[in-house]
Formats: structure tokens, C-alpha cells, sequence
């Protein structure tokens, strides 16, 4: 029965929207809820042929772990990341050449932009966060996934949130705040997903064999948790009628700014960073095949940074009508923020003391080490931005773009593609990947991309901060707002080059990915033992 309750599941939201469909009277709520229809049909069909059920189901020895669901995540991961990484290439040749701007309305800048963005972090992100946490979480306690296979409802469920969202943005419709959330019952939908999500991963450390709860499973709790929280609060708001897509927020003006960037801040201290630290903490002492340098230090920064965190996201306002004790005190703690920060990337760069020779051997290594520099040296940009008098120069600029960048490419795209490599011949039972030498491809592109798009951007910010205030002998604004994106041109080829580049590196990495999990061997020249593919 536990092993059927998602199909029930979804089976009811299949039903749900076909009535819907028929009964709506807006256009988009009918599109998404005949698309809800057919991604139900394709779980059912998905989930049945990965949980073999029939006949002979009751025969079939039961797995210590359920790893299909996570195997099920990590091509999710892929196939959203290269999604989101070729919409953002496209975006980012649309603000360098504006004819780009097709006459359609479905491609213009305006609605790609939060579809990249959603894209790269919800989907991209999300799906890597998911499958990465029920793998560690039954590693680390020794159990399998609680309640069954719910995992399974997560999955589909947090695919449906995916799509719903992307198509629109795409149609145009969307709360139309900061970050062009979706509309109100996606946001339902999604709340309900994530119930589901902590239900699941509270299980299985109710569940676990092992006395103390890895610190991994720390980070990647606080993250479901606080992302909750965060999505709930964010998002109230009141539908017009129950068959249409609009609504209208609860929160306005000066309320609704510190409420979207409590929210936008906090996405990236808990999503991007709290979520992602969980995956460092538990893929790199297993690459490096060494303890974790620092559980004292581990615990000092998970309760140091999830206590600070949550207080920074006035540092987005400067200079607004929020009031000036709020700005400052979102700066306060954006500094103090810096050194548990770094206590993260110590840690982890620490746990290869005595394995720095695999640095030379294990591309998969290099690409961990290089996302702890990038975590590094974004969690120190961030803190500095925050200043007031560095803000006023930097705010409203590409600096802020290359910023975010260094983080999301930087850290969190090149951690992930690390667990990546890690998962793939594990979950799909081979001895090792398919080509080292293609890894390394993939690590070089990946960083000359990465440089080339967030020098460009810093670059490009403070030479806009610069001509923006600017004045003549008059007292005049010296340059106008066109001559500003002028100069800034070359830096914005620049940043599409980059952003080819990385793509291109995602690109190899899902051909290495699809030929290591058939189990294909490239015969090339050694360069070192790479890590047995062991549980």
C-alpha cells in the first residue's frame, strides 16, 4: 500500500486538473492544468516502471536504499541545468545585441530572464539539492527513505512546481514582484511538495541506525526548513477566484520590498549556500576518501551562519525608504557573516590535509577545490558590497551580476557537478566513469568561463557606477544612461563568451555522465587512480 500511495496521489491531481481544465475561465490556469494532466500520466507510468510493480513485485528482493528516485534526480539535474544554462547564454546575447529581441513575446528578454533564473536555481539547483540529500541522508543513517516511497511524490511533485512555473513566465503571467514568483496555486502546490519533502527526510533521521546525525544532514535540514518558511511568508496572497491565476499580495509597498528581500537574500543563504554546504560536507571527505578536519568547526558554522543569515537582507535596500536602522543592521550582519563563512571553506579546503597530491590525479578534486575558493571569495565580495559607501557605487550595477555569478557558477554549478561525477557510477553500478580526461575538458571550459563572465561584470559595474555619478564643471550629469550602456558593450560580449564556454563544459559532462552510466570505457592515457565506485 505504501508503495502505491503515490500512484493514488497521482492519480487525484491528474483528476483534479482535468476538472479544473474544463471548468476554467483562464486561459493559463486551463494550460497548466492540462499540463499537470499529462506529467501525472508520465509519473505513473515512470514510477511503475522504476518500482517494477506486477506480478512478480512481491518476489523481488528489497533494496537497503532507494536509489531510484535519486537516480531519477540526477538526470532531472542535468537536464534542467543545461535548460537553464542555454536560456541564460540567450539572455545574455540579448542584452549585447537587442535584435535578439525577437517580435514574439515568448522570447523576449523580459520573460526568459526569470525563466533562466528559476531555471538554474529552482530547477537546476532544486533537483540537486533533492536527490543529493535523500542519497546522503540514507548513507549517513543507515536507513532507507521513510514513509515508503513518498520520495517518489516529491520527485514528480517538484517537477510539476517546474514546469507550472517556467510556462509562466513564458505566458507572461506571474505575481509580477522581484523575482516573478508564479502564481498563487503553484505556490500552493508547492508548499505541499515540501510538507512532503521534510516528512520524508525527518523520517529517515527518525529512522537512523547511526547515534549522531551527520552534520551534512544539519545543513541540508535548515535548508528545507527555512526555505519553507521563507516561501510561505513570501508568497501570501489573495486569488481573485478559485479557477483563475491571479491574485494580489498581501504586502505592499515598503513591507512587500523587505518581505521579497528577506526572501531573495535568504533563497541564497539557505537554497544556494545553507543546502549546498550540505553537499560539501559529505562529497568531499568521500572523494578525498579523509575525515572531515573539523567536526568542532563544522558545528561552529552551521549555528553561526544559519543565525546570521537570516538578518542580511536589508543590505539589498540601501538608500531605499526602508528605514536606516533596518539598511544598517542588514549590514552588521552581512559583515559578521564573513568569518563563519570562511570557517565553511577552511573546513573543507582542511579535509584534504595529506591528500593534496590527489589535486594532481583526481580532476573531480580540483573541481571541489575550486568551488571552496569560489564560496570563498563570494562569501568576502557579498560582506564588502554590503558597506554602504561600497554599495552606493556598486548597487543597481553588473557588479552585483558578476557577484551572483561567482557564487552560483563558481560554488554552487561546480560543487554540484562534482557530486555529479561522484553519483553517477555509483547509482548506476559501474566501476568508475567513462573519461578523466574529458573531466578535465569540462573543469578548464567551466573556469574560463566563469573568469571571463565575472571580470567582465565587475568591469562593467563599476564602469557604470562611475559614469552614473559623474558630473560636469555645471553640476550636469556628465554621461547619459545610453552612453553608459554603450561603454559597457564589449564586457557584455564578453560575459556571453563565458557564459558559451560554461555551457559547453555542461555539455561534455552530461556526454561523460551518459556514457559512464552505460557502462562504457574510454581507453585513454593514465592520470592517476580515479576513486572506486563504492557506497
Amino acid at each position: 500500500m505504501a508503495a502505491a500511495a503515490p500512484m493514488i496521489l497521482y492519480g487525484l491531481a491528474g483528476l483534479a486538473a482535468l476538472f479544473a481544465a474544463a471548468k476554467a475561465h483562464d486561459e493559463l490556469f486551463a494550460i497548466h492544468a492540462w499540463l499537470v494532466v499529462l506529467i501525472c500520466i508520465i509519473a505513473i507510468f515512470a514510477t511503475a516502471r522504476a518500482l517494477k510493480f506486477g506480478p512478480e513485485a512481491d518476489d523481488r528482493p528489497k533494496e537497503k536504499y532507494l536509489d531510484g528516485v535519486v537516480r531519477a534526480g540526477v538526470v532531472a539535474t542535468v537536464f534542467w541545468g543545461l535548460t537553464g544554462f542555454l536560456v541564460g547564454v540567450v539572455i545574455a546575447f540579448q542584452l549585447s545585441f537587442p535584435e535578439l529581441n525577437f517580435d514574439l513575446p515568448y522570447t523576449n528578454f523580459g520573460r526568459l530572464r526569470p525563466l533562466h533564473t528559476s531555471a538554474v536555481i529552482f530547477a537546476f539547483g532544486g533537483n540537486a539539492l533533492i536527490c543529493t540529500s535523500f542519497y546522503v541522508v540514507q548513507r549517513t543513517t543507515g536507513a532507507r527513505l521513510a514513509l515508503g516511497n513518498t520520495a517518489w511524490f516529491v520527485f514528480w511533485g517538484y517537477q510539476i512546481f517546474i514546469v507550472l512555473a517556467a510556462t509562466g513566465y513564458l505566458l507572461g503571467v506571474t505575481q509580477s514582484r522581484e523575482y516573478a514568483e508564479p502564481e498563487w496555486y503553484v505556490d500552493l502546490w508547492l508548499t505541499v511538495v515540501w510538507v512532503a519533502y521534510l516528512a520524508v527526510f525527518l523520517g529517515t533521521l527518525f529512522n537512523r541506525k547511526e547515534p549522531h546525525i551527520y552534520v551534512a544532514n544539519w545543513f541540508y535540514l535548515s535548508f528545507i526548513v527555512t526555505v519553507a518558511m521563507l516561501h510561505i511568508v513570501n508568497n501570501l496572497s489573495m486569488p481573485v477566484s478559485f479557477l483563475g491565476s491571479k491574485s494580489y499580495s498581501l504586502f505592499s509597498g515598503v513591507q512587500d520590498a523587505l518581505t521579497q528581500w528577506w526572501y531573495g537574500h535568504n533563497a541564497v543563504g539557505f537554497f544556494l549556500t545553507a543546502g549546498f554546504l550540505g553537499i560539501m560536507y559529505y562529497f568531499v571527505p568521500k572523494q578525498a576518501n579523509r575525515p572531515v578536519y573539523s567536526y568542532r568547526l563544522s558545528i561552529v558554522h552551521f549555528w553561526s551562519l544559519i543565525f546570521l543569515y537570516i538578518w542580511a537582507g536589508p543590505h539589498h535596500l540601501h538608500y531605499t525608504a526602508l528605514p536606516d536602522w533596518a539598511q544598517t543592521l542588514g549590514m552588521v550582519f552581512s559583515i559578521m557573516l564573513w568569518m563563519p563563512s570562511w570557517g565553511g571553506m577552511i573546513n573543507g579546503l582542511m579535509t584534504l590535509s595529506g591528500a593534496w597530491d590527489k589535486l594532481r590525479t583526481d580532476p573531480i578534486i580540483r573541481m571541489m577545490v575550486l568551488s571552496l575558493a569560489f564560496y570563498g571569495m563570494s562569501t568576502f565580495e557579498g560582506p564588502v558590497m554590503s558597506i554602504k559607501a561600497v554599495n552606493s557605487l556598486s548597487h543597481y550595477t553588473d557588479w552585483t551580476i558578476g557577484h551572483v555569478h561567482s557564487g552560483t557558477l563558481g560554488w554552487v554549478g561546480m560543487i554540484t557537478f562534482s557530486a555529479l561525477y561522484f553519483l553517477v557510477p555509483r547509482l548506476w553500478k559501474q566501476d568508475g566513469l567513462y573519461s578523466l580526461r574529458l573531466i578535465n575538458w569540462h573543469f578548464w571550459l567551466a573556469t574560463l568561463g566563469i573568469v571571463l563572465y565575472t571580470a567582465s561584470m565587475w568591469v562593467s559595474g563599476i564602469t557604470q557606477g562611475l559614469m552614473w555619478r559623474a558630473y560636469d564643471s555645471l553640476g550636469f550629469l556628465e554621461y547619459s544612461f545610453a552612453e553608459a550602456v554603450a561603454a559597457t558593450h564589449p564586457m557584455n560580449v564578453i560575459r556571453a563568451l563565458g557564459g558559451v564556454l560554461f555551457l559547453l563544459g555542461a555539455l561534455i559532462m552530461t556526454y561523460n555522465l551518459w556514457r559512464s552510466a552505460r557502462g562504457d570505457k574510454r581507453s585513454e592515457r593514465p592520470m592517476g587512480a580515479a576513486m572506486p565506485a563504492t557506497v
